[in-house]
């Protein structure tokens, strides 16, 4: 249980701030709804990514967290904005994985390996997988805008550090724009199949993919005649 009495009498101004004081201080107070968000955001992917988002209700979050609905209305106005700001963290991942490749040493392939392996590591955690095993079309008209101005931001990195490599010679030449769909297609489907009880850990799961994928986009030796 995430939750308890203690946090449902923090709402109600019964915590003792580090001051002394009864009454908490704003940062406090700050640091306090930012960490209740962020549990009732990691309970919500979790049961959007088991069970599917029609099927888990606010009441389904409540109970994980061991609190009362109400509670998580204080947070958020919906289940509409939870799903948004979860998809939103996981693109947030991938595009800080993106500036970070971008901007590091190395030919376009090196820095695409390091992009991919950060960006197949966030499709297995809560907030990545909840990108692709819940649908866009689940979000308000809003929401998806948000969303897919956010998606397009993230595409336009990786097509970056794509384009570089075809620049320097370290990436096949081919369609920049259809590489950076069939990469990030391919990352984006780990979501579907990783089992964090299976045989294979994160690191290695990201290794093997990442490797097969560089075969894929990395310049043919000429064959020997």
């Amino acid at each position: 249980m995430l939750w308890g009495a203690s946090h449902e009498a923090a709402l109600r101004g019964e915590k003792t701030s580090a001051s002394g004081s009864p009454w908490p201080l704003p940062g406090d107070r700050a640091r306090e709804r930012e960490l209740k968000r962020d549990a009732v955001l990691a309970a919500a992917a979790r049961l959007f990514n088991r069970e599917g988002f029609h099927a888990t209700s606010l009441d389904d979050v409540a109970r994980v967290l061991g609190v009362t609905k109400p509670t998580i209305y204080h947070y958020f106005s919906n289940k509409d904005e939870i799903l948004f700001e979860c998809t939103r963290r996981g693109l947030e991942a991938v595009s800080i994985a993106a500036a970070r490749a971008a901007g590091a040493g190395g030919n376009g392939l090196e820095r695409l390996r390091s992009l991919m392996t950060e960006y197949a590591a966030v499709m297995t955690q809560d907030f990545g997988r909840c990108i692709t095993l819940t649908s866009e079309t689940d979000l308000s008209e809003t929401s998806k805008a948000e969303f897919r101005r956010i998606k397009r931001e993230v595409d336009q990195m990786v097509r970056a550090v794509v384009a570089a490599g075809m620049q320097d010679g370290s990436i096949a030449p081919a369609d920049a724009r259809l590489v950076t769909f069939t990469v990030t297609g391919a990352l984006n489907g780990i979501a579907r199949w990783f089992d964090d009880s299976g045989p294979l850990s994160v690191d290695e799961v990201a290794r093997a993919c990442v490797d097969i994928l560089v075969r894929g986009v990395a310049p043919r030796a000429p064959s020997a005649r």
